[in-house]
């Protein structure tokens, strides 16, 4: 890894960190220079400006946990536990998704993802076999899947807190599974 890759690399770890606490309004570059020990300067070269590092973030953020859970259309229970399962070790990919959402919504950084389209075609083509799920198109039955496995994430206005349940992270896990196996 050249020089420039390893200080690119540092800048992009500094500033998810700084995002997922302090979205793209509240984050400051010269916290997240001091963070990754790089010129401030640098930032701007790499990355034009603040919210363009907010998109590589987001998006490599986005990326690795796309490519990170094995998606089969065979089996979207399963696939909806993982996606819980990666959220829960992942919480920062939550916090920069609901950042986006709120600063960024004009963007879709999942719309156009070689990861998502391989995920509706193989849908499709399940779907025209009569898969599971094939009342659905593909693009509704990946939304509600995803809907579910995201149902507990904190920025779900629609969740309960997770101290006032007396449910485990396994119980919504086992919960997520059913509600897709039945919705398929």
């Amino acid at each position: 890894m050249s020089r420039a890759d390893a200080t690119k690399a540092r800048i992009l770890q500094a500033a998810a960190d700084e995002f997922a606490t302090y979205g793209i309004a509240g984050a400051r570059v010269d916290r997240i220079a001091k963070t990754a020990a790089a010129n401030k300067n640098l930032i701007y070269v790499y990355f034009c400006s603040k919210e363009q590092l907010f998109d590589a973030v987001l998006d490599a953020h986005v990326t690795h946990g796309l490519d990170s859970v094995p998606f089969t259309p065979d089996n979207l229970p399963e696939y909806a536990g993982q996606i819980f399962d990666y959220c829960q070790q992942h919480p920062e990919v939550i916090r920069l998704a609901t950042w986006h959402r709120l600063e960024r919504a004009d963007r879709d950084p999942a719309a156009a993802s070689p990861a998502r389209e391989a995920k509706l075609a193989a849908l499709a083509a399940s779907r025209k076999e009569g898969g599971p799920g094939s009342g659905f198109s593909p693009a509704a039955l990946l939304t509600f899947v995803l809907g579910i496995a995201l149902a507990w994430n904190p920025s779900n206005v629609t969740s309960m807190p997770a101290a006032t349940e007396a449910e485990s992270a396994d119980d919504r896990r086992r919960a997520i599974v059913e509600a897709v196996r039945r919705l398929v």
